[in-house]
């Protein structure tokens, strides 16, 4: 009788798999001292913002896994999940290095990691990330238009926070300007193809467009935290690359024969939006999801 194609499974090196509690230190091998001149707690709070803005896009991503149109994209959105995933561990780690304070107490002796303490712990208004990322999906369309303004924004980011005097930043920054370049051109590319495909398809995205776009000033909307940490050359101030987005926007609207829509002034509750913890409904009912097992087995080892 041949040996079972599952020996092994269980036993020798289990760190190639991708769940559990025994994970390596994702920053292990990085300098992480805070640079001089940086405030930890400002530079926890604006990893915060970073990492959650990939994290909560990357959960409302990998909720198309077996939704999408076809297989391709399906595998395409569910990578793109992946990619932000790997981006907000990182972030969530260097927010809790830089200042331990900020990281949610568990039970004592908990296995619970850092960075999962951050994602699965903490409430609504305990996150940082732009609302942009936090509705709820619609069709297709809406994942594209959204993805498209996520990430125009986000490696125009990217690529300017390679020069942060933060060893982690400027790591991490490299490493996923390669990811999001990807993303934005799928985005682009499938904004093209429904606004020059069917009347049905031109009819969808340009409702999604405008279900989204008022969202959209957030993204270059400039927090205190973030105009400090640019000041110190750690962070970057959003509103420093709002006309290079806007020129990319502008480019891919005019090829897809699609009028640009009338930006709005932004909006929130007393001037305060997602940075502040301000947020839309909808992020409750998506951590009330993405974090009941966690909650409900805070000291659990798997």
């Amino acid at each position: 009788m041949s040996d079972s194609v599952y020996d092994g499974l269980l036993g020798g090196d289990s760190s190639q798999w991708a769940f559990g509690t025994d994970f390596e230190d994702p920053l292990a091998g990085v300098d992480t001292t805070v640079p001089e001149g940086t405030d930890p707690a400002l530079l926890a709070g604006y990893c915060l913002m970073l990492g959650d803005d990939a994290l909560i896009m990357s959960q409302r991503l990998s909720e198309w896994c077996s939704r999408a149109p076809d297989l391709e994209e399906d595998i395409a959105l569910a990578n793109m999940a992946l990619d932000l995933l790997g981006q907000a561990r990182l972030l969530l780690t260097r927010a809790a290095a830089a200042h331990p304070a900020m990281v949610p107490a568990l039970p004592e002796g908990s296995p619970v990691p850092a960075e999962d303490a951050l994602a699965f712990f903490r409430d609504a208004g305990q996150f940082r990330n732009v609302r942009l990322v936090e509705v709820p999906n619609g069709d297709f369309a809406h994942v594209v238009v959204r993805l498209l303004l996520f990430s125009v924004a986000r490696l125009a980011l990217l690529e300017r926070l390679q020069g942060s005097t933060d060893a982690v930043l400027a790591a991490v920054a490299a490493k996923g300007i390669k990811e999001i370049a990807y993303h934005r051109d799928w985005a682009g590319r499938w904004f093209l193809t429904l606004a020059q495909g069917t009347e049905e398809s031109r009819r969808r995205l340009l409702n999604a467009l405008e279900s989204l776009w008022p969202l959209y000033p957030e993204l270059t909307w400039t927090h205190p935290t973030e105009q400090a940490l640019a000041a110190a050359g750690t962070g970057v101030d959003p509103a420093t690359f709002r006309d290079e987005m806007d020129a990319v926007l502008n480019q891919v609207f005019a090829v897809s024969a699609v009028d640009r829509p009338t930006t709005p002034t932004p909006d929130g509750v007393g001037g305060e939006m997602g940075r502040d913890g301000v947020h839309t409904e909808a992020l409750g009912s998506l951590l009330a999801e993405m974090q009941v097992v966690a909650r409900a087995h805070p000291g659990g080892r798997w």
